[in-house]
């Protein structure tokens, strides 16, 4: 299975040109777990003060200038142009797995490469944090145009791992604890991630930058975790320590382990409100972000 290049990656801007990330519906068919998700924070920003006119929102009264001037004046605000859309990557080592088409990691840089086209064609400021092996961050801070995407997308090439190698589980909480301080209320934070390693500890993690800020969640898996092995015996594990695997045996077990997952998933996007959308490693990723962003008369 081949890894994602530069020029595959870059390709992908004439992708995102009809895509758009401000849509107040996603296709429904395409996700999990649905839960109706509003932007936080007002998205707006300040333009100026001006005097008090019936109809006015009380709630935008600036009392310092009606204190000042003897009478009631209000704050108008113009909606944010340039909203931040902040991209949480997952590159653990253990993402260094596909039975189908593609690698679970191939699958998550291709997403989110399109995913930041997507937010930069449509005028929003694109950052991202990436976690890969060893707690290794890379972050980057938000900014308009090429000069967002270009270093995402370097960064996303580099982070990838390139080999099996020993899970990281603590790489996605760590890319969540790294972005906190960064992100602004009204951000939009698309975070992508097999979300093997995803604990009911790190719930308040994502409770805290879901109280003022918007979350997507994608959700890359493969055939074969969700379907567990046939019958037969196979070897599995790394390549100094395989282990020899009898597939009708731990059937049970194995589907046992996949629906606790999905299930700490689905606990988490409801507390979120965060819609999430499975990327599987079967599909093009292309086809299945279209599916899910193609502009339509629902785009804001």
């Amino acid at each position: 299975m081949s890894i994602p290049t530069l020029e595959e990656l870059l390709a992908l801007r004439g992708a995102a040109h009809d895509l758009t990330l401000r849509g107040r519906r996603l296709a429904r068919a395409s996700l999990l777990g649905v839960h109706s998700s509003a932007q936080r924070g007002r998205g707006l920003e300040f333009q100026e003060v001006r005097p008090y006119v019936a109809g006015d929102d009380p709630r935008t009264i600036d009392w310092r200038v009606t204190a000042r001037r003897g009478r009631p004046h209000t704050k108008l605000f113009h909606e944010e142009r340039e909203r931040p859309v902040w991209l949480l990557v997952d590159l653990q080592p253990g993402l260094f797995f596909g039975s189908r088409r593609q690698l679970k990691s191939a699958a998550a840089v291709r997403a989110a490469a399109l995913l930041a086209w997507t937010a930069a064609l449509g005028g929003d400021r694109v950052g991202g944090v990436i976690g890969s092996d060893a707690g290794r961050r890379r972050i980057l801070p938000a900014r308009a145009r090429l000069a967002g995407v270009l270093p995402l997308i370097e960064a996303l090439l580099a982070a990838q791992p390139r080999a099996p190698a020993q899970p990281a589980p603590g790489t996605l909480e760590a890319v969540v604890h790294a972005s906190a301080p960064l992100i602004r209320p009204g951000s939009l934070v698309l975070a992508v991630s097999d979300f093997a390693a995803l604990g009911e500890q790190q719930a308040s993690l994502w409770a805290g930058l879901a109280a003022h800020s918007d979350i997507r969640l994608y959700w890359v898996t493969d055939p074969l975790e969700a379907q567990g092995l046939p019958d037969g015996r196979f070897r599995a594990g790394l390549p100094d320590r395989l282990s020899l695997l009898d597939g009708a045996r731990i059937r049970a077990r194995w589907l046992q382990t996949w629906r606790e997952r999905e299930a700490r998933l689905m606990r988490l996007a409801q507390r979120c409100c965060a819609p999430v959308a499975r990327l599987d490693t079967a599909d093009s990723v292309e086809s299945v972000l279209r599916a899910l962003l193609l502009r339509g008369p629902s785009a804001a």
